[in-house]
């Protein structure tokens, strides 16, 4: 998809981070928008900053884990803008706790957000990307989708789980007018850090969530932007499968390379950042 002037673009967890970054390269390139959040404050500033480059703006709030809400946003976008040419996937939360103590609430509050919120947007979104001759899906995974790590078996559970819905769905739609494109970021600067249920850190001990989110903006090593700016570049060129930043690619690599012992190499990891953290 070449050209995203005019297309209208749906965008998930659009109220900040890499979903309010999105929303606004979209905008600046003439993209029309449907823009949802669960925060009703943030979303509402990104609707107006996209809204300031002249485009259309259709917005609602919305907990993307409720399939039927989800359903009835992809009915009022059809009736507000027309159907959509971009589906991006983007929602997410974030918890830290270890697996014999992790409450099953929390366990599934990570699950119905960052996997069913993403099939949630496939199936809402699908029989209107079929009606176009050029359209989209992009389903945000994560580095951690790739590589299983202490203290974040349920984000781990998630995003393993998006990777592989993603992979599949791509191929049932191979040579149809639809492409996908799974993304994994690394660290990326934004508040999912600071918006996660934290219990405990990677070494099994009880955390501060204010400390874990300061070590986390220590280590993200890219910007919102900048991610935003990739996953554009991979919609125009149909690419399929995405690692944004240095980290997602050296840990992919690791993992490619000792799939039997990545995890030994990865604790050695752990370690310097935990010193790297407390400078």
């Amino acid at each position: 998809m070449k050209n995203l002037e005019g297309k209208i673009v749906v965008v998930t967890g659009a109220g900040s981070g890499i979903g309010r970054a999105l929303a606004l390269q979209l905008a600046a390139q003439g993209a029309q928008l449907a823009l949802c959040d669960v925060n009703e404050t943030n979303l509402q500033k990104t609707v107006d900053i996209a809204a300031a480059h002249g485009v259309k703006v259709y917005s609602a709030v919305l907990d993307v884990s409720k399939r039927e809400a989800f359903q009835t946003f992809a009915d009022n976008v059809a009736r507000a803008l027309g159907n959509a040419s971009v589906v991006i996937n983007n929602a997410g939360v974030a918890l830290s706790q270890n697996v014999e103590a992790m409450n099953r609430q929390d366990f599934e509050w990570v699950l119905n957000i960052n996997f069913w919120g993403v099939v949630n947007g496939c199936e809402a979104f699908l029989p209107q990307l079929r009606q176009q001759k050029d359209a989209h899906i992009v389903n945000i995974s994560s580095i951690f989708g790739i590589i299983g790590v202490p203290s974040q078996s349920a984000y781990n559970a998630s995003k393993f789980a998006v990777k592989g819905f993603t992979e599949a769905l791509r191929q049932e739609l191979n040579g149809s007018n639809i492409h996908v494109t799974c993304v994994h970021p690394g660290g990326i600067k934004t508040n999912i850090a600071r918006n996660a249920r934290v219990h405990n850190d990677m070494f099994g001990k009880a955390a501060d969530p204010k400390k874990l989110a300061a070590d986390f903006d220590k280590l993200a090593a890219t910007t919102a932007e900048e991610a935003a700016r990739q996953i554009v570049r991979a919609i125009e060129t149909n690419q399929k499968r995405l690692l944004i930043g240095k980290d997602a690619k050296a840990l992919d690599a690791i993992q490619r390379l000792l799939p039997n012992h990545y995890d030994t190499v990865l604790g050695v990891g752990y370690k310097l950042m935990n010193k790297l953290a407390k400078r």
